[in-house]
């Protein structure tokens, strides 16, 4: 009321501008379902998981859950920082619906979990931002709610408290409880949901397989970068395939990697290398054209340089793809815009056989006796 008084009196006009920060976006999750919701920054996947927890209502359209919802939307929400961390614990736990008898049976095993024994009786406000989030989480995920909301406050904890979560996460969605969960660790969304909403701008762009669900996601912004590129440098990655003898590429199959390369200059003693990383971005291995003493010319227009391998040693799963173009001296082109793929076992090998997340990234050729 203030600025609008003020600005009469200055004779100002007052700009208002609506933003919709979803737009028309409608999906079912039935019950037991894990789903990652995935996009970039400012798509909408904070304010649609505010909203599904009642937190902010929405502008039009309707919520209809069913059970009993546990939210962990941000470090501290539904705490108080006067009170201490073993208080906290039943007064989260009453703002999630919980009964005092409920919280006092799972008591031990939220202090176990959340390793705050020692503080306690410590007000809140003492807490680290990384203490704070143990506890909340331990609070949302051993009181049994039907629906687990969390969204991307795991990126606060260290790395073997995440660790914890993502293994106590599996065990809620198979014991049957559904999971709504937000991150841009596309690591934790593979192993953890069954399902993604990709979401852009807003609006659902696409609900799918979790697998085919961050390829998309990885892509959305992979088609405007070429052309940014395209714009810009004389010499640019155009284009990236890979071509498997199977119809998709699989664990131990002959695989080839190719790449066209746009110039307007002709260049020579040019170098190609393909760096294969995994989902988080760290680097695998290097197929380098280098390593084999091979150099070549690259003509004005579009050239096509491929390298192939005899057997893939990756497990399934989802990986991501860097090409470098230059000659040792000069970087030409180097494409780190996020190119995704997915590896998927062979027919006559069963996905359970192949390594788990535990045992590595490659499966090597063996001979057993």
């Amino acid at each position: 009321m203030r600025e609008r008084m003020t600005s009469a009196l200055r004779f100002e006009k007052s700009s208002i501008e609506d933003f919709w920060a979803l737009n028309d976006v409608s999906f079912e999750v039935q019950p037991g379902e894990s789903i990652g919701v995935i996009g970039r920054n400012g798509a909408g996947k904070s304010t649609l998981l505010k909203i599904l927890s009642k937190i902010t209502p929405p502008t039009s359209g309707r919520i209809v859950s069913r059970g009993r919802i546990a939210s962990l939307l941000e470090v501290g929400t539904g705490f108080h920082p006067e009170l201490t961390g073993s208080e906290n614990i039943f007064f989260n736990g009453s703002l999630l619906g919980m009964k005092r008898k409920e919280i006092e049976s799972k008591f031990d095993e939220i202090v176990d979990f959340s390793g705050v024994e020692k503080f306690l009786d410590t007000p809140l406000k003492h807490f680290s931002s990384g203490m704070q989030l143990r506890l909340a989480f331990a609070v949302a995920a051993f009181l049994e709610p039907e629906i687990l909301i969390i969204d991307e406050v795991l990126a606060v904890g260290d790395a073997e408290f995440q660790r914890k979560c993502l293994r106590k996460m599996g065990d809620v969605s198979k014991s049957g409880r559904t999971i709504l969960f937000v991150s841009h660790n596309m690591a934790a969304v593979q192993n953890l949901c069954n399902k993604v909403i990709v979401l852009d701008s807003g609006s659902v762009k696409k609900i799918c397989p979790a697998a085919e669900g961050i390829i998309h996601y990885h892509n959305l912004s992979q088609k405007t970068e070429i052309i940014k590129t395209a714009s810009h440098k004389p010499t640019y990655v155009s284009d990236i395939k890979i071509d498997s003898d199977t119809v998709n590429v699989c664990t131990f199959q002959s695989t080839s990697f190719s790449t066209e390369v746009t110039s307007s200059i002709a260049l020579n003693n040019v170098l190609i290398g393909f760096g294969i990383n995994d989902i988080m971005g760290g680097r695998l291995f290097t197929l380098f054209s280098k390593f084999n003493d091979q150099r070549y010319r690259v003509h004005v227009g579009k050239n096509i340089f491929s390298v192939r391998i005899d057997s893939l040693p990756l497990k399934p799963g989802i990986y991501t793809m860097e090409v470098y173009v230059g000659d040792g001296a000069t970087v030409y082109d180097y494409y780190d815009r996020g190119f995704t793929f997915e590896v998927v076992a062979p027919p006559t090998i069963h996905h359970h056989s192949l390594p788990d997340d535990s045992q590595g990234h490659f499966v090597l050729n063996q001979e057993w006796k």
